[in-house]
């Protein structure tokens, strides 16, 4: 029997950096959670952004119980107020760490809280109106903005932030550049951990899979049948209704004659 593996710690991490690229999934389900920690995951993340969401993650804390689960907050926030709120609660219910996108201002006011924060770098997919689908800082102007952008997140007081979509090179020389864990989005296997979502692992989604990530099974098709199974099994139920077959006598419950004669009785009796 597999003894448990020891959980990590925001300390752990920060041991750690600079001296092997952790595995890092962000999965959507108990069922996802249990396979990642099983498959033996360093870290895994998941959403916290909606009432699903937070009524799923009690499920999956207990079906990794020894993983170190980031979750990710709304976007959006309105407050550093809200911010403290919402982190707390899933820190409560057994998250290890917080994700944020919002402003180094909020990321800051959750710090001062011993709030486990993880900010942002990069290209961030709610803000593609400024940006549009594209890697971040390929000109020396963005570089720039970008190390600016992680020296303030280190002031601020996150332990460590995702960085999406940056050149492998840039990536490689920031993370030498900061304290912080580097979660490495298409930037490059240099970073501090190695990210990606169980949908491009598992090639759940119908849709062209991103340049930086890799598809290691076909879920989606397998979904496809199971569904033509669905309905091919309860098209052949319709028509054995229909015709009579079912239910068969394996299907019924008997009764004796003579005890369904004295019932009839009975009942007739009532009347």
């Amino acid at each position: 029997m597999l003894r448990p593996r020891k959980k990590y710690t925001v300390y752990d991490l920060q041991k750690l950096k600079g001296k092997r690229c952790l595995t890092h999934i962000h999965v959507k389900s108990p069922e996802e959670a249990q396979a990642a920690e099983l498959a033996g995951v360093d870290l895994m993340s998941c959403s916290f952004d909606s009432l699903e969401a937070q009524l799923r993650l009690p499920r999956i804390i207990e079906a990794a119980p020894n993983s170190f689960i980031s979750v990710a907050t709304p976007h959006g926030l309105a407050s550093s107020e809200e911010a403290i709120k919402i982190a707390f609660k899933a820190l409560e219910i057994g998250a290890s760490s917080v994700y944020c996108s919002a402003s180094t201002h909020i990321i800051e006011k959750m710090s001062n809280e011993q709030i486990p924060v993880v900010g942002h770098l990069g290209m961030i997919p709610r803000h593609v109106t400024w940006t549009g689908y594209r890697a971040i800082g390929k000109t020396a102007e963005e570089a720039k903005s970008l190390y600016v952008k992680m020296k303030e997140l280190e002031n601020a007081g996150a332990y460590a932030a995702e960085i999406e979509v940056v050149p492998e090179k840039l990536a490689t020389f920031l993370s030498s550049k900061t304290s912080m864990i580097l979660m490495s989005l298409g930037s490059g296997p240099n970073c501090d951990t190695q990210f990606l979502f169980s949908d491009d692992i598992l090639g759940d989604y119908d849709e062209k899979i991103p340049r930086h990530a890799k598809a290691y099974r076909d879920f989606l098709s397998e979904k496809n049948r199971l569904q033509e199974e669905r309905i091919n099994a309860f098209s052949e139920y319709i028509k054995d209704v229909k015709d009579g077959c079912f239910p068969e006598k394996a299907n019924l419950i008997d009764i004796n004659d003579d005890l369904l004669e004295e019932s009839i009785k009975e009942i007739n009796s009532i009347n």
